[in-house]
């Protein structure tokens, strides 16, 4: 694991990576879990303030400084991570683990407008994007991964193919941030962070191109959440037709989203089908979790689905 950023950092943002290290060393990890259990589990007696550093870093609970070491402490302030919260303080970030990586992302909850998702679907999405890698790909000499967020479908395109360039795309700023200091973290030098609305602002084609899109249909348009088009699904579908556009012969596009069921039927299925017609290649599509995000069923955005499943769609060029 580097101790050293494999590219320049600014002062806070160095801060910030020496963070996680200085957490890291103290083998600190934590898995992210949906909203709805984190705010159970913060609303038990005994959890209203942090006791340790996963309460800190982790549960987004407010604490006290005398429950921190001093170096971290001192680095909290380094990095401007450390916010006033009522008689004590708050981490304005927090810090997950997937795959042996820690991945800094915002803390809970994601109310923000720029606020920068990960949770369980990105332990979904890694699954996949494993098994594709497992599955054996031509050689990448350039991917992407639209909607970036922190960074992990980059960052594990990257160390899993070195000599690829990788671009993480993202519209927000915030997203973007992390994501490089996530890489640094990873090592993962082969990693750059770019603003884009999907590929407009990005030139060339690719061999691989990954993406976790916002795929719900969320009242605020919060653009980390928010999927737009027919039951959210409108980003997802953009992304396919940029896809098809840009992939490079023998590229493979690996989307992780959630599709939203009607009668028992799949619409987002039906919406890809018509996108693929006359496509030369192959293509899967399979669901990965029939029941995600059941909380939005009350919502009148779903009033008349049966559920919303986790899918994963496959598209290979051909040669």
């Amino acid at each position: 694991m580097p101790t050293t950023p494999p590219f320049d950092l600014n002062e806070v943002d160095s801060a910030l990576f020496r963070l996680a290290c200085a957490l890291r060393d103290g083998a600190y990890s934590f898995t992210t879990v949906t909203p709805a259990t984190h705010e159970r589990v913060n609303n038990r007696k005994g959890n209203e303030w942090a006791t340790n550093l996963g309460g800190v870093f982790g549960w987004s609970r407010p604490f006290q400084i005398d429950i921190l070491p001093p170096a971290i402490w001192e680095l909290m302030n380094q990095a401007e991570v450390a916010v006033p919260h009522g008689e004590g303080w708050r981490s304005s970030l927090r810090l997950s683990s997937l795959g042996g990586q820690l991945f800094w992302h915002s803390a809970f909850p994601t109310t923000n407008d720029d606020a920068v998702f990960f949770g369980p679907d990105t332990y979904r999405y890694a699954a996949a994007l494993q098994n594709l890698f497992a599955s054996g790909l031509p050689a990448v000499g350039r991917a992407v991964d639209i909607g970036c967020g922190a960074g992990p479908g980059a960052i594990m395109t990257a160390l899993a193919h070195p000599q690829a360039e990788v671009l993480a795309t993202d519209i927000n700023p915030a997203a973007l941030r992390l994501t490089r200091i996530n890489a640094a973290l990873a090592g993962a030098a082969n990693v750059a962070a770019r603003r884009s609305d999907l590929l407009n602002d990005v030139e060339g084609d690719f061999d691989l191109l990954v993406a976790n899109p916002p795929y719900l249909v969320d009242a605020s348009e919060r653009a980390y959440r928010h999927g737009g088009g027919p039951l959210g699904a409108g980003l997802s579908l953009a992304i396919v037709e940029a896809a098809l556009k840009r992939l490079a012969k023998g590229g493979t596009l690996l989307l992780y989203t959630g599709a939203a069921m009607m009668d028992g039927t799949d619409p987002f299925r039906t919406a890809v089908e018509e996108r693929l017609a006359g496509f030369e290649g192959a293509w899967s599509y399979r669901e990965v979790d029939p029941d995600v995000f059941g909380e939005e069923l009350e919502g009148d955005a779903y009033a008349e689905a049966d559920r919303i499943a986790a899918v994963v769609l496959i598209v290979r060029v051909s040669e």
